[in-house]
């Protein structure tokens, strides 16, 4: 079964071309390792929430802008075993050092965790993404799937390409920040990493507005939408 390592990231405006650069030298060694799917997606249309936000989950300061990134994996046994080698290489990669490639963003910030998917609808990733994160009780989890296999063919029918669902499986608590806090999380509850992804940010408007006036997604909502955190990235990495 295919897993999925979600990162969400807080880089100064300034070091767009930096943060370009060194992901597209240092996500070809994930690829290497069994790596089947990298995006790197920067921020475009990211609200701030009254509760909860992209920008509070990574602690966000003065000039610097959100990315929403994941990498996708076979299985879960992969992405361990490539993790591990990732740590031996450290000190013989100038790829993966951090001395000759440093990461041009504050790595204490970045929030980051393993997800096991529960849905993938669609082909490819479009030129436009929806992030989303949620904090769904395990008690809750068929109902949110449920939830979730009947607003993705209605995202289909509008533009979307791609509809992900994944669920909370190897999310480390952080010193500073991590997803938990991210939702506000509570205890008996997991979080969920996800996105919806469009051909291009004008589909993407209509979509939404569309969805919003379709009476097939009213009704509640299985989770606390006030602590959802969403925003519109573009994708600046692609592999």
């Amino acid at each position: 079964m295919t897993y999925i390592d979600g990162f969400v990231i807080a880089v100064p405006a300034g070091n767009r071309d930096k943060f370009i650069e060194h992901a597209r030298t240092a996500d070809p060694v994930f690829m290497e390792l069994g790596a089947t799917r990298i995006l790197e997606c920067w921020e475009d249309d990211v609200p701030d929430g009254k509760r909860t936000d992209f920008r509070r989950a990574v602690e966000v300061q003065s000039g610097e802008k959100v990315v929403f990134s994941w990498i996708e994996w076979p299985d879960k046994a992969t992405r361990d075993a490539a993790m591990a080698k990732m740590t031996e290489m450290m000190g013989t990669d100038p790829r993966m050092d951090p001395a000759k490639n440093p990461m041009p963003f504050d790595g204490a910030r970045m929030i980051y965790g393993g997800f096991a998917p529960m849905m993938d609808e669609g082909g490819r990733d479009g030129a436009y993404v929806d992030g989303f994160l949620a904090a769904v009780s395990e008690d809750g989890r068929d109902a949110y799937l449920d939830h979730a296999r009947k607003a993705a063919p209605i995202f289909a029918e509008y533009g979307a390409t791609r509809v992900v669902e994944a669920w909370g499986d190897d999310v480390p608590d952080g010193k500073r920040t991590d997803f938990r806090r991210a939702v506000d999380a509570r205890d008996g509850e997991r979080v969920v990493f996800s996105w919806i992804a469009w051909p291009d940010k004008e589909t993407r408007d209509a979509g939404w507005a569309k969805m919003m006036a379709d009476e097939r997604m009213a009704g509640p909502m299985p989770f606390d939408g006030a602590r959802m955190v969403y925003g519109g990235f573009r994708p600046v990495v692609e592999l």
